[in-house]
């Protein structure tokens, strides 16, 4: 790809992602109760879609420190929405669920935000919102499969 056109599109790419992120979690917090933060939330969405993980599973899929994930499962626990349940064979590791709590307010806030992302889709074509997805899962396939000092093939990493 043509070097101007990158960094138009990287370009645009920022300043709408910074506008989608900075909006969205605004509007997924005002749906949140007052007591979960998102991460939180993110945490229990993952647990849920899983059945179970660990906490190393955890700070490896957010990207964060295991005492990041530490704070937030405690905090979690402490709410009564997750609980740890020791492997029958290995006793260094422990697996977190979603309790039945858990499991409803995550199953309410899920429902809240298909309703809020819903009213925002809706201003797309049906082609379009699936040529959108299609986009984003595949910069989401990319990111998770390539280390990001890897460019792609034939071409060296910009330097910012």
């Amino acid at each position: 790809m043509d070097c101007k056109l990158l960094s138009q599109i990287i370009s645009r790419y920022k300043s709408a992602m910074f506008t989608v992120q900075r909006r969205m979690n605004a509007l997924i917090r005002d749906e949140m109760p007052q007591d979960l933060t998102i991460d939180q939330f993110s945490t229990l969405e993952y647990i849920r879609s899983r059945g179970q993980c660990t906490s190393s599973e955890l700070a490896e899929v957010f990207c964060v420190g295991k005492s990041s994930i530490t704070a937030i499962i405690t905090r979690l626990f402490d709410k009564r929405l997750i609980k740890r349940l020791p492997d029958d064979k290995d006793r260094r590791v422990t697996y977190l669920r979603l309790t039945e709590e858990g499991e409803r307010i995550a199953g309410e806030l899920d429902g809240k935000i298909e309703d809020l992302l819903s009213r925002y889709m809706g201003h797309f074509e049906e082609k379009e919102a699936s040529q959108f997805i299609e986009t984003y899962e595949k910069l989401a396939r990319v990111l998770v499969q390539q280390p990001e000092s890897d460019a792609p093939a034939g071409e060296e990493k910009r330097q910012g």
